[in-house]
């Protein structure tokens, strides 16, 4: 197969791209300087393509290449997966999926730009990695994890311990404060440690660490936004810390005990922790709302492992801020990489870099499906993991 051309949207995987390399002749779409003569000299030989979430397929990219057969995508779209897939075009015609599975698209253009309905489904493979870290967040949330770790690496420890108390105790642990032994050095000694940066917290910074409310995660009442594959395997996590279930979606689901609710508002109210794991659709596009964060108050905490697009960012924002939302775990963000400045300074925030899915294991069985199916293709096998 090392004659059939390949066409590599953008670096993905070092393992896929270094395995396309020695099984097919691989062309690398993004290290060409001028990508349309590329295209007109080479556009006969390329018969597959090879997409991801951040390197995706025009219509007219589609349309330019008469030979291509396959394309697949590295990265799976639908709702719950962390790892979203930039949908492929056809024709026009989006190749996305609504449904709350994980899915991988691939296509044959036959002559003419027209499409036939070969597709391919990754179950599963990332089930397992996206439910542990929303779990993971949830802790880190709750328990103040991340600011726990700050407050021992910056030396803070040394001065007091990381007291538990409630936000009403914050004037009551600031007299205890002032009058502790630890006080006397402290005073005499933080701004030369804050200018040399021996000890980054400012005052108010160690003050607020020491009057942190620490919050339990078991038994608390956890819903799902979508109770799809993944966010099944969340539930049955949640499950093990005692948190009972609840959930929407567009239907109530006939094979499971837990409670639904016909909205997300009404899900939210009746939700300690709402994680979001549904398929980004016109319709699930801000479906945490103002309306939501508000059901789902002071004391809530929001988890998202779906897509950024999910949640209406300004108005997550300005609920934390203003203390009308309890707290919030981020996998995923609107605008990504770019991430709303006004989270970073907030303690009940946990923000990470869009890695739910990102293990090495998951990587590799997601490329290997990716060059298992383009090597059943050009086989005249039948595809590892068929939509149909």
């Amino acid at each position: 197969m090392d004659a059939i051309g390949v066409l590599m949207m953008g670096p993905m995987n070092s393992y896929l791209e270094q395995e396309l390399d020695k099984r097919f002749k691989l062309f690398r779409y993004w290290t060409q300087p001028n990508q349309t003569e590329f295209l007109a000299q080479h556009a006969d030989s390329i018969r597959a393509m090879v997409g991801s979430s951040g390197a995706g397929a025009s219509a007219d990219l589609i349309d330019a290449l008469p030979k291509l057969e396959i394309v697949s995508s590295f990265s799976p779209s639908g709702g719950g997966s962390s790892s979203e897939m930039q949908n492929l075009e056809f024709g026009g015609e989006s190749a996305g999926t609504d449904t709350d599975e994980d899915v991988v698209i691939t296509g044959n253009q036959e002559e003419g730009g027209a499409t036939s309905s070969q597709h391919t489904q990754n179950t599963d493979v990332l089930t397992d990695d996206v439910a542990d870290l929303a779990i993971g967040l949830m802790l880190a949330v709750l328990r103040r994890i991340c600011q726990c770790d700050k407050y021992v690496r910056s030396g803070a420890w040394k001065l007091g311990d990381f007291r538990l108390t409630t936000k009403g105790e914050l004037g009551e642990t600031y007299v205890s404060f002032l009058s502790s032994y630890y006080v006397r050095t402290y005073l005499c000694t933080s701004l030369v440690a804050i200018h040399l940066r021996i000890i980054p917290y400012s005052s108010l910074e160690l003050l607020q660490a020491l009057g942190e409310r620490h919050a339990l995660f078991s038994g608390k009442r956890v819903g799902i936004i979508g109770l799809g594959r993944i966010g099944l395997a969340i539930a049955e996590r949640a499950e093990a810390f005692d948190c009972p279930i609840s959930y929407y979606r567009r239907s109530k689901k006939a094979d499971t005990n837990y409670t639904y609710y016909g909205s997300v508002v009404e899900l939210a109210s009746n939700s300690d922790i709402l994680v979001v794991a549904c398929a980004l659709t016109p319709e699930t596009t801000h479906i945490v709302n103002r309306e939501v964060l508000d059901a789902l108050g002071p004391k809530g905490v929001l988890i998202n492992i779906g897509r950024g697009p999910h949640v209406d960012e300004p108005e997550l924002v300005s609920a934390l801020v203003e203390g009308r939302l309890g707290g919030a775990g981020l996998d995923v963000f609107e605008k990504e990489p770019k991430v709303p400045e006004q989270l970073f300074g907030l303690e009940n925030v946990v923000l990470l870099p869009h890695v739910a899915s990102a293990t090495e294991e998951t990587r590799k069985v997601m490329a290997d499906l990716v060059l298992g199916n383009l090597e059943a293709h050009f086989s005249s096998k039948a595809l590892l993991t068929p939509v149909v």
